[in-house]
């Protein structure tokens, strides 16, 4: 397990729920490290309303150690900016003196938090949507855990789903980073591997206000349809705009970190017949969840429901261990996550919790039946999505 090291610099970027400092007595405190800004960030106040509603629960439970309260701190990881989200995570921990932390959003703000801060902390991080294959391998000392599966199993979804729908050449563009070469190189290899044929696979920045010259590459490459491993906020949304203005693709792939209202928003009708992906299950918990996050004032969108079974895992495992200390607790994440034990569902975290604490057995369903893997990794399943109407439609799971 290897990876590189990221430097920890910049002012922290922080928005706090709870208030700084030192725990009152018996409490848990976990941080919430998400993209509040950048690339994705349209996805991450439905995503925090989803781990915060996990924490409230339990709270209201009174069965954590004994009744704690459990109390968030939210912190801007951004989505792209390593030392941003360094310097958030630094505070969380020091300032904030958080237990654990669900985050981060995106992958590269992931594997900065793990590697400078989280590991060398000794504090759990528990990234809801953190999904690029670097994380299956990166060294991360038992204190890294993701609820939705990694990017190696999207780009099988993907090659799939293309090949079904009798799409016979790709032209690939993939945001500049972790998230986006991994993504982008899965698709490839499984999609080749297929039988189909990739004509480019080029990267693109976040941030410009002009993609005409990378849509030009793409157009000159040309293909069935172009497939689109970006951002739904910024690049990935740009170079989709840029290649509807220009005619040279009308017809788009949408992996996981381009679904979201905010995108069918600003293209319109002009995306309507596109396809996409992102995980999702069709669940018992699943339909428990959106009624849950409804009653609660929220819509569930993309990975919200993730962050709800992030946290509720995170605080499972502490009750499973008797200790909200993270070097106790991160060996506990597997035993309640997994069989044998008694399934636990959306909105019966007090009977897991009460089920604990009298040295029985839980298997942790959740929002996502979600199943944790070797390695802190999740098995997971995917909605397939048809972009109909002007929204993001599920046409089946896979």
């Amino acid at each position: 397990m290897k990876k590189l090291a990221l430097a920890v610099a910049a002012a922290s970027m922080i928005a706090g729920a709870a208030q700084a400092g030192s725990h009152m007595p018996n409490e848990v405190r976990l941080g919430v490290a998400l993209g509040f800004t950048g690339p994705a960030e349209s996805l991450a106040a439905s995503m925090a309303a989803g781990a915060e509603l996990a924490m409230k629960e339990v709270s209201d439970s009174g069965k954590l150690l004994g009744g704690a309260k459990v109390t968030s701190s939210r912190a801007d990881s951004t989505c792209t900016d390593a030392a941003a989200a360094a310097a958030a995570a630094e505070r969380l921990i020091a300032a904030e003196k958080v237990d654990a932390i669900v985050g981060a959003l995106c992958s590269g703000a992931t594997i900065s938090i793990l590697q400078n801060v989280a590991m060398p902390n000794g504090v759990v991080l528990f990234s809801p949507s953190a999904t690029s294959p670097a994380l299956s391998t990166l060294e991360d000392n038992g204190y890294f855990f993701r609820a939705s599966p990694s990017d190696a199993r999207q780009g099988q979804v993907i090659a799939e789903m293309l090949k079904e729908k009798g799409y016979k050449s790709i032209a690939l563009s993939y945001t500049n980073n972790d998230y986006g070469k991994g993504l982008a190189d899965s698709i490839q290899s499984n999609f080749e591997a297929a039988g189909g044929k990739v004509t480019i696979n080029t990267p693109h920045e976040d941030g410009k206000g002009d993609y005409s010259a990378e849509v030009g590459a793409l157009a000159q490459a040309g293909g069935d349809i172009l497939v689109v491993a970006g951002y739904l906020d910024q690049g990935g949304k740009g170079i989709i705009q840029s290649s509807l203005d220009s005619g040279a693709f009308d017809h788009f792939f949408l992996p996981d970190a381009m679904i979201g209202d905010s995108l069918t928003a600003a293209i319109g009708k002009d995306l309507n017949g596109s396809i996409g992906t992102v995980p999702g299950t069709d669940s018992p918990g699943s339909a428990t969840y959106q009624e849950m996050a409804k009653a609660a004032g929220f819509e569930a969108g993309p990975y919200s429901d993730y962050s709800y079974d992030a946290a509720a895992m995170t605080l499972l495992a502490m009750q499973a261990a008797k200790s909200k200390d993270s070097k106790v607790f991160k060996d506990f994440v597997f035993e309640i996550a997994n069989a044998p034990g008694e399934k636990i569902y959306p909105g019966e975290l007090a009977k897991g919790l009460e089920i604990l604490a009298n040295g029985g057995q839980i298997d942790y369903v959740g929002a996502t039946a979600v199943e944790l893997i070797g390695g802190g990794e999740s098995a997971g399943s995917y909605r397939e999505i048809l972009v109909k109407d002007q929204k993001n439609t599920t046409v089946r799971y896979r």
